[in-house]
């Protein structure tokens, strides 16, 4: 089994959604995050991200630097006269730190029913090996 180990960072951080999501929610007009969530499965590390409305090929990039994955995506608008729109319209995009075990060279992506999931592989976990210590001395 494969634990995931978050990234250190040299000080305390709160992750940007945590702060949008809380008091200053005003704020997320501004921000257009993609909506995400993350769990390891079958050795894998997975991130799953809403993503309505888009064509996957058209206006969905990701990308694995550094280990940071960045999605973007553009859902184009549509204008409607009256009545009132909670949808977020224009660019959108989310950058998560990935686990130290990630391999980045090992990134699928697949888009189904207004949902991206981008699962990365992960590096085993390697345990020393017990050995037997010889004791020296006179008994």
């Amino acid at each position: 089994m494969v634990e995931v180990t978050r990234r250190d960072l040299p000080f305390q951080v709160l992750e940007l959604p945590d702060w949008l999501e809380g008091p200053m929610a005003g704020w997320r007009e501004y921000a257009r995050l993609i909506r995400v969530e993350d769990f390891v499965a079958d050795g894998r590390y997975v991130v799953r991200a809403e993503l309505p409305g888009v064509d996957p090929a058209k206006e969905i990039e990701v990308s694995v630097d550094q280990g940071m994955l960045r999605i973007q995506a553009e859902r184009p608008e549509e204008r409607r006269e009256h009545g009132r729109s909670e949808f977020q319209y224009g660019k959108l995009h989310r950058t998560i730190r990935l686990p130290r075990e990630a391999r980045d060279q090992e990134v699928k992506a697949a888009y189904r029913d207004g949902i991206l999931e981008i699962s990365i592989g992960l590096a085993e976990e390697k345990k020393p090996a017990a050995r037997r210590i010889t004791i020296e001395g006179t008994g």
